[in-house]
């Protein structure tokens, strides 16, 4: 994205907040794999929005004046040609205004540089809890210029949590942000189309997972937004297994939940298909009864619409299905109205997708449910797991099947991003019919 991007974003922050402000975030940290290894690095997602910058240890000052002018300040490692030797190049605090649109100094200035944007200041804004340290930090030199009153210092008086305002400007997806979510879900969309290519019986979990890994890296997107789910069988039961280590085994289903990252921007997408290609009347009916609960949720979603609506949608087609394949027993409104499903379909119909997988966002605005607007972007992703030993007929047990997709708030509607991604009964035999 264009610097420009970043500083509308910090001006928007800023403008949502009274004078006498200060805003301070932190990059990531590199985190120690064993002894002298790093894991691979990844910026913290608010740092990321309001900078571009992807190194780590460096920290954003935002000030809003009495006056209400608007600064910005980044504190970034120093150029050092032998750590750059052996860590990779650091850009430095002279490039930051060139390359960032940034103003910068060095880390060794971090002292400094906090006393002087706070003092004067009437509260500080930082995401409350999720860095100890710098909290910590603020709340020494705070102590620091109350100690100083006589001199003219002045500390501030509230220390405040920024998440409720940056939260919500993450919610609501950009025109930038959009096209990169709608390339991450095409990319994600052949890494899927690639495992079930390659799926056979005696090949193995971890297997797929290597293909659709190579799919991401070969379109530029070189990580994988989560931990990839490839569950074959009863795996699949598991709702957030990741072991991979199974053989496929022929006419069981294998589920896959993957998404690639890209530029910081997560895709989301869970399918489900049979390892030989072909679904028996079981899976069959059991897929096709969550894809109609999956294609009736996509439907109603539209501006106005809740979480709770799509639930309860959800809830009403599974039930009916699970009703008249046997697997539920009793009267539909009854079982309806206890959640008699949830004992097979367990979490949530969807959650937000943006720079996390399970992005920011309140869920309830004052206590209710919060309607969706245009530019918020979700997950739809009803599912069905019958565990062996559950009160299931046995012809059932070991069924696991997920289906989700990425969905665009519109104006006048919604937009899967994700529609690429094939998941109709008869296209899956298809596509797989051709490997």
């Amino acid at each position: 994205m264009q610097i420009e991007v970043y500083e509308q974003r910090r001006q928007q922050l800023l403008a949502q907040l009274p004078e006498r402000s200060v805003v301070l975030l932190s990059a990531a940290a590199e985190q120690t794999r064993s002894r002298d290894t790093e894991y691979p690095f990844r910026q913290h997602s608010d740092f990321w929005y309001y900078t571009g910058f992807n190194e780590p240890d460096a920290l954003l000052i935002l000030t809003k004046t009495a006056a209400g002018e608007c600064r910005s300040l980044l504190l970034c490692r120093d150029k050092d040609p032998f750590a750059e030797m052996w860590q990779g190049r650091r850009l430095g605090p002279a490039a930051a205004l060139t390359t960032l649109g940034l103003n910068a100094v060095s880390l060794s200035e971090r002292s400094a540089s906090l006393q002087q944007a706070l003092n004067g200041m009437q509260a500080v804004y930082l995401n409350l809890g999720d860095e100890p340290a710098l909290q910590q930090e603020v709340l020494t030199i705070m102590q620091g210029l109350r100690q100083r009153e006589k001199r003219g210092e002045q500390a501030p008086v509230a220390l405040m949590d920024l998440r409720p305002y940056s939260s919500e400007q993450r919610l609501i997806k950009s025109a930038d942000e959009i096209m990169l979510m709608r390339r991450a879900g095409q990319i994600s969309t052949q890494a899927h189309h690639r495992a079930m290519r390659f799926c056979h019986a005696g090949g193995w979990e971890y297997q797929l997972e290597a293909e659709i890994l190579h799919e991401f890296a070969l379109h530029g997107a070189r990580f994988a937004a989560y931990n990839t789910i490839v569950g074959s069988g009863e795996n699949g039961c598991i709702l957030h297994y990741t072991e991979n280590s199974s053989q496929l085994t022929d006419g069981e289903l294998v589920l896959i939940d993957a998404g690639c990252e890209l530029q910081g921007y997560a895709a989301d997408i869970s399918r489900t298909f049979p390892v030989n290609g072909r679904f028996t009347p079981e899976q069959a009916a059991l897929y096709q009864l969550v894809l109609d609960a999956q294609l009736a949720c996509i439907e109603a979603v539209k501006p106005g619409c809740t979480f709770a609506q799509l639930n309860a949608i959800a809830e009403q087609v599974l039930t009916k299905g699970l009703l008249e394949l046997g697997i539920l027993h009793g009267d539909l409104t009854e079982l309806i109205t206890s959640k008699a499903c949830k004992q097979y379909f367990m979490h949530g119909i969807g959650h937000w997708l943006g720079l996390d997988v399970h992005d920011v966002g309140a869920y309830k605005v004052a206590g209710d449910d919060r309607p969706f607007q245009p530019g918020m972007v979700l997950t739809i992703e009803p599912g069905l797991y019958i565990a062996p030993g559950s009160e299931a007929a046995e012809k059932w047990w070991g069924l696991a099947i997920r289906i989700e997709d990425n969905i665009l708030v519109t104006a006048d509607g919604h937009d899967n991003l994700t529609a690429g991604c094939v998941k109709a009964l008869a296209e899956v035999e298809a596509l797989m019919a051709n490997r």
